[in-house]
């Protein structure tokens, strides 16, 4: 029996939400699994993957072969690196403890590297948000200094009509 570590497909239309799987290759996509792995979110930013570390590994180590998306994940996650290292204690090229050691480090690098992602987008949208409170507020005094500028002529006009309507009286005045 040839196992897979695929996806299969949850959520509804146009929203697709997955489980990593362990199954069977010769099962349809979505139906009977040996083992769910975890689960994979694309619709967020960054995309939410929540992964059993050891049986995913244990898997790979058993001979199972990923899908080019779920390896894309694997590796993402570092269980691609810890197989490599794994690989290279049985061969003996190093100790466990160094191996440990090498993935610890590379887990902080990437850890680091997420959360810069999260922190420039975070940063990104508190940007565009002052941006567009900055041009509502632009749009705003715009809009007062129009009206502002309306009704000032409105009492120009006012006035200069009162103005010739007293011209007109006085005139009278000194007709009569």
């Amino acid at each position: 029996m040839a196992v897979k570590i695929r996806l299969a497909r949850h959520g509804k239309k146009g929203y697709a939400f997955y489980h990593i799987v362990a199954a069977d290759s010769r099962a349809p996509r979505d139906g009977k699994f040996i083992e769910k792995l975890g689960t994979y979110n694309p619709n967020t930013n960054p995309a939410t993957i929540d992964l059993k570390f050891d049986r995913a590994l244990g898997w790979l180590l058993k001979g199972a072969q990923p899908t080019d998306t779920c390896r894309a994940i694997l590796s993402y996650k570092g269980v691609m690196y810890m197989k490599h290292l794994m690989g290279g204690v049985a061969k003996g090229a190093f100790t466990e403890a160094e191996a440990e050691a090498r993935f610890n480090k590379w887990l902080q690098e990437k850890q680091g590297k997420i959360d810069a992602k999260a922190n420039k987008l975070s940063s990104d949208a508190n940007a565009a948000k002052k941006a567009q409170l900055a041009a509502e507020v632009k749009i705003k005094e715009d809009r007062a200094a129009a009206i502002a500028e309306k009704k000032a002529a409105a009492a120009a006009e006012a006035a200069a009509q009162a103005a010739e309507a007293a011209e007109e009286t006085a005139e009278e005045a000194t007709e009569a």
